[in-house]
């Protein structure tokens, strides 16, 4: 079955005053795929997002929607040409409309090119919108009678209602408390997965892309720096970039002999790694992958504990200075100051090699 692609980027750049902001970006995007575009601020990412929305027009290259070219060097859509639904970062909803005439509002201008729209069409897809962010009952209530998830929901609605070919999400739960946020960017995804539409996210939070995601866009520099699973992203970096950003591990300087990778914690042998393309390299640990264990005679020190929930995050130092973090269950907890000696899972441990 030949694979269904609904979105399509080619070499897509943007610049502000010769700055590239979006640099050679190509992506392809499945029907009623998820995608989260994951990076920190100012990486491009709601640039990308506006590009493809047609808020923004590309420098160069081109943009596909639906087998239709919507932004190239001949061709450029506006905004509402381009069946494209959006979710803004403060949900700019109608403070004088009801929740009811804001979802509407989204319906009406998508159907302005036509002639004549039923109101009991209307009618029907305002209420499904409503109903498929669980919102039904609430439909006579104005903006300031809502929560904010509420209101992020009643956002979702409109940008469903006119039933688009896709929607773009704009950082959407970045102005709710941290407990809100959990909660709804899992039935974002529900919503959308049961709607079958298909998804762009814009987030800067990790654990955010990787629980809602079928696939992360990490950004950095206005360039894609590697395009996966949230599975493969966390497992296999491919750059120092996405390690660093994605996994949070720790990084050791390490340099290869006959014996194996010497490092700050002894001589590591790794069978994945036994014929390396260089003999220098930061060897990535991730921090769920290091083992404390106690030792009076250890030379590493806790030097600084923080309390999780279910476990801890140790920062631990060696002679040296360098520090390390882990995160551990181990009870009881380790004091600040206790001496240890760590064990790594071997098998996790990614090389970054140096010039």
């Amino acid at each position: 079955m030949l694979e269904s692609i609904l979105l399509q980027l080619d070499n897509v750049s943007k610049r502000f005053s010769d700055t590239p902001v979006v640099d050679a970006v190509s992506l392809k995007l499945r029907q009623g795929e998820l995608l989260s575009l994951l990076g920190a601020s100012g990486c491009g990412k709601t640039t990308l997002l506006r590009l493809i929305a047609g808020f923004e027009r590309p420098q160069s290259g081109s943009i596909e929607l639906a087998g239709q070219e919507v932004a190239g060097a001949k061709r450029w859509l506006p905004p509402e040409q381009r069946d494209i639904g959006m979710v803004f970062q403060d949900y700019a909803l109608f403070p004088h409309l009801t929740l009811a005439e804001n979802v509407g509002f989204g319906l009406k201008k998508s159907r302005r090119k036509r002639s004549s729209y039923p109101s009991k069409e209307a009618k029907k897809l305002i209420a499904d919108a409503i109903a498929q962010v669980g919102l039904s009952g609430l439909e006579k209530r104005y903006p300031h009678e809502l929560s904010g998830g509420q209101q992020q929901r009643v956002a979702l609605a409109r940008a469903l209602a006119p039933q688009p070919a896709l929607i773009l999400l704009d950082e959407p739960l970045s102005n709710l408390d941290v407990q809100v946020r959990a909660h709804l960017r899992q039935e974002i995804r529900s919503i959308i997965k049961t709607v079958g539409t298909t998804a762009i996210f814009v987030t800067h939070d990790q654990e955010e892309a990787l629980s809602i995601s079928d696939r992360v866009a990490v950004m950095n520099q206005g360039r894609i720096e590697q395009l996966a699973t949230p599975e493969a992203l966390y497992s296999e970096p491919a750059t120092r970039y996405v390690a660093e950003f994605v996994t949070q591990g720790n990084f050791l300087p390490a340099t290869f002999d006959s014996k194996g990778w010497k490092t700050e914690i002894g001589t590591i042998v790794l069978n994945h790694l036994s014929d390396p393309i260089s003999d220098q390299a930061d060897l990535m640990i991730r921090q769920e992958d290091i083992r404390l264990e106690p030792d009076a005679n250890g030379a590493i020190v806790v030097v600084d504990r923080q309390f999780l929930g279910r476990e801890h995050r140790y920062c631990i130092q060696f002679s040296s200075g360098n520090r390390l973090q882990a995160l551990s269950a181990i009870k009881p907890a380790l004091e600040i100051g206790t001496r240890v000696r760590i064990r790594a899972n071997l098998s996790a441990i990614r090389a970054f090699f140096t010039d």
